[in-house]
């Protein structure tokens, strides 16, 4: 049965809500007071998030070809890998479930947040990036090879043509698991990597309207970079994959 573009954007929904409830739950779960797992540190981070998008393949990679990133989507359309007229319909897909992952971080760590009421920027971290060091431009640098790191991989697992569907799911789960911790161990200490407009813009939004005590401002002036940066690195990895092969 042929798989219908709305049925792919479910599947793109569900996936980028996984992929963000385990992502930010991670940075939740490690920096929240009175939690477990607080503390746990970087390496915890990285190989969380790289599960995190394993657990998202898994739910969309047989169906939408899991991009769960606006990112991926217009590199791999940019790179002739995917029609232009499914690139907003995914693009819409992703960030609301980016936006309802985040909503189910908060609910599932409210006591937590309530606990680290003094401490905003704590929280704001939790659900989207703030550079190491502010240094906008650096910053958009940063995202913009992280990304490009990102999606020029992925277009060369594409070149294979094992899949019907080209995205993160033609990588396999776990190739794109070792990709996502590689680039956030070698490359993520600087902005926190998003390298996903749909990883920072919902969660960002939603620490905006959620009632969150304390929370202080959601770091809008900064929220340009992990969107702006990642779809310049998209396009510079699909201009050099086009370029190379």
């Amino acid at each position: 049965m042929e798989i219908t573009l709305f049925q792919k954007c479910v599947f793109e929904f569900l996936g980028t809500l996984v992929l963000i409830l385990m992502g930010d739950g991670v940075c939740a779960n490690v920096s929240l007071e009175k939690s477990k797992a607080k503390g746990a540190g970087w390496v915890v981070v990285a190989i969380a998030w790289g599960l995190a998008v394993m657990m998202g393949v898994f739910i969309s990679g047989p169906y939408s070809g899991a991009h769960l990133n606006p990112a991926v989507s217009i590199g791999l359309a940019l790179a002739g890998k995917f029609a232009w007229s499914a690139v907003l319909p995914y693009c819409i897909a992703q960030l609301l479930g980016g936006f309802c992952g985040a909503v189910l971080v908060y609910l599932f760590f409210k006591d937590h947040y309530d606990a680290t009421a003094d401490q905003p920027e704590v929280m704001l971290s939790t659900f989207c990036t703030i550079p190491a060091i502010a240094n906008k431009w650096r910053n958009f640098f940063c995202e913009a090879i992280g990304t490009f790191v990102l999606v020029f991989i992925i277009l060369c697992f594409s070149t294979s043509g094992n899949t019907p569907e080209v995205g993160m799911g033609s990588l396999g789960a776990i190739p794109v698991t070792c990709l996502i911790i590689a680039i956030g161990m070698s490359l993520g200490g600087t902005t926190g990597y998003a390298i996903n407009p749909a990883r920072d813009f919902p969660p960002r939004l939603a620490h905006a309207l959620l009632p969150i005590k304390g929370k202080g401002g959601s770091g809008w002036n900064y929220s340009w970079v992990p969107i702006l940066g990642p779809i310049a690195g998209c396009a510079l990895a699909a201009g050099v994959f086009l370029l190379v092969f």
